[in-house]
């Protein structure tokens, strides 16, 4: 699938279009702080990873024995924002510009890590098809079988998708001509084309229609969405129609390399932000924006960030992220954050010895659960860490994603299951780096493994004689867990015990994993 977005959809969808009581409207929810995602439950209350804390009260005075290089697999990073430029990789065993492969890695002028969605003449691959669409189109030109799979069960699969997609494309544009309606009214109302929540909530008026028009706006605005994001959210769709479930469409050309060939090395090109850097810049800043007072602050110091496209607007190809995870281990990265994920994974042999290879070079690897809501026991994605021959990655961490509200603490939308997630991280309303220089919130399992990517690196920074292995016991074995019953993230609703959706039951903290690496470390 394309990079895991905002959850606009499923928000927009239970936006109410009736009157709703003037008492209820006043009742607004808090916002989520800046900076939660970093906060202590008991110093700050509110359940973040004690990033702060731990800074303060265990950090404080320490410096970092190393920098930790971590790797982001994704869309593209925006490599000159201010709160990035000063943690990006520079490759220094190569010389830009000079069309020359200096370090003989293979790559041309990979300074600050690589595009594999890239063509040599300077052409990017931007939007892609999903991967059930590929072998969707696999099946109608011939194939009785794709991935392992009947192409009955394809063509079922394929259709399926595209017939939501329609359906949730058909509903969005119903709901942009009601916001259009409503931001309308009270632009004309109050006299002004900048609205606000405190203007909105202070009108008085006792007409119907702008009562209507108050309480919509309010509950989208309680939920941090705008008529900008209803509009994105529908030309994302339309866009899904065109290109990502579109069996006719296909940019691989762009590339230029034997697609067909898996095992290829040395395709794409040293062009690392690509046309749209919006998802990886937001990761990269979760894990490493600098912590200079200024913007916003990262989880983790002392870490550079190695830049490596490969996921475009629709579903990640497994060539290129195997390549990347190469890439990674080889040029020097300890940790990579894979923030994407799809429902098949035709060549899935091809990432498993992948991730065996960065097992065996001791580079852990964090992913995302996905934002389904889903029981991954039950529902597919990929990658993940189960070897497609039996066993299993033992560098591996899947993450969940955690909400600021102590009584909704899981996630609405975010992946689980025992034995397959391993740990929740926060994931709503995360606030970070985008493009242009910029800063905005985003949700989704996207930015929870960031988080834990982040608390990877700086236990590395501060340990560096952990092992992957060790910094993923830490981790999870750290991980505060919690009981209470929670809304069961997806469809379904009904009540669970968070405990019971990970195999820690639990969201990691750093204040807590420093203190655990601090005694094995003495032992």
């Amino acid at each position: 699938m394309k990079p895991i977005r905002s959850l606009l959809f499923a928000a927009l969808a239970g936006a109410p279009l009736a009157v709703a009581p003037l008492a209820a409207q006043a009742a607004m929810p808090d916002t989520a702080p800046a900076n939660w995602h970093l906060l202590d439950a008991t110093a700050d209350r509110v359940p973040g990873i004690s990033a702060e804390r731990a800074y303060r009260e265990l950090l404080a005075g320490l410096q970092p024995r190393d920098t930790v290089v971590v790797a982001i697999i994704d869309s593209g990073i925006e490599i000159d924002h201010p709160d990035l430029a000063g943690v990006i990789w520079t490759n220094a065993r190569e010389v830009a510009g000079n069309g020359r492969d200096d370090d003989n890695n293979g790559y041309v002028d990979d300074i600050h890590g690589w595009d594999f969605l890239g063509g040599r003449d300077g052409r990017d691959v931007d939007q892609d098809t999903y991967e059930v669409t590929r072998l969707f189109a696999a099946c109608r030109a011939g194939a009785t079988e794709a991935a392992g799979e009947p192409c009955s069960e394809i063509q079922r699969a394929f259709e399926e998708r595209r017939a939501e997609n329609q359906g949730n494309l058909q509903q969005i544009r119903q709901i942009e001509q009601v916001v259009t309606s409503v931001y309308a009214a009270l632009r004309q109302h109050l006299g002004t084309q900048e609205l606000t929540t405190a203007a909105v909530q202070g009108m008085q008026t006792t007409d119907p229609r702008l009562q209507q028009a108050r309480s919509i706006y309010l509950e989208l605005a309680s939920q941090g969405f705008t008529l900008d994001d209803v509009v994105e959210q529908r030309e994302s769709l339309e866009g899904l129609m065109q290109y990502g479930l579109n069996p006719d469409f296909d940019p691989r050309n762009i590339v230029g390399d034997n697609y067909a060939n898996p095992n290829e090395r040395g395709y794409g090109n040293a062009e690392v932000e690509g046309p749209d850097a919006g998802h990886g810049t937001h990761v990269a800043g979760i894990v490493a924006a600098m912590r200079n007072g200024t913007g916003v602050s990262g989880v983790a110091p002392a870490v550079r960030i190695m830049t490596l496209r490969a996921v475009p607007d629709g579903d990640e190809r497994d060539k290129d992220v195997a390549n990347a995870i190469r890439y990674a281990v080889d040029n020097g990265a300890r940790v990579i954050n894979m923030s994407f994920g799809k429902s098949h994974s035709p060549q899935k042999n091809v990432v498993d010895d992948a991730v065996r290879y960065a097992e065996s070079k001791g580079v852990l690897l964090v992913h995302a659960a996905g934002n389904d809501g889903e029981d991954l026991n039950e529902a597919g994605n990929f990658p993940n860490q189960d070897y497609a021959g039996g066993g299993r990655a033992g560098n591996w961490i899947e993450v969940g994603a955690s909400s600021w509200h102590p009584e909704n603490l899981a996630a609405s939308f975010s992946n689980y299951g025992r034995g397959k997630v391993d740990v929740f991280a926060p994931g709503v309303a995360i606030l970070s780096t985008v493009p242009d220089a910029e800063y905005g919130r985003n949700d989704g399992t996207s930015m929870a493994a960031p988080v834990v990517s982040g608390v990877a690196a700086t236990l590395l920074a501060y340990f560096p004689e952990l092992t992957a292995t060790q910094v993923r016991q830490i981790i999870l074995e750290s991980a505060v867990r919690n009981t209470a019953q929670v809304t069961r993230p997806g469809e379904g609703g009904g009540q669970v015990s968070f405990a019971d959706l990970s195999d820690t039951g639990g969201v990691v903290n750093l204040y807590a994993a420093i203190q655990l690496a601090q005694q094995r470390v003495r032992r």
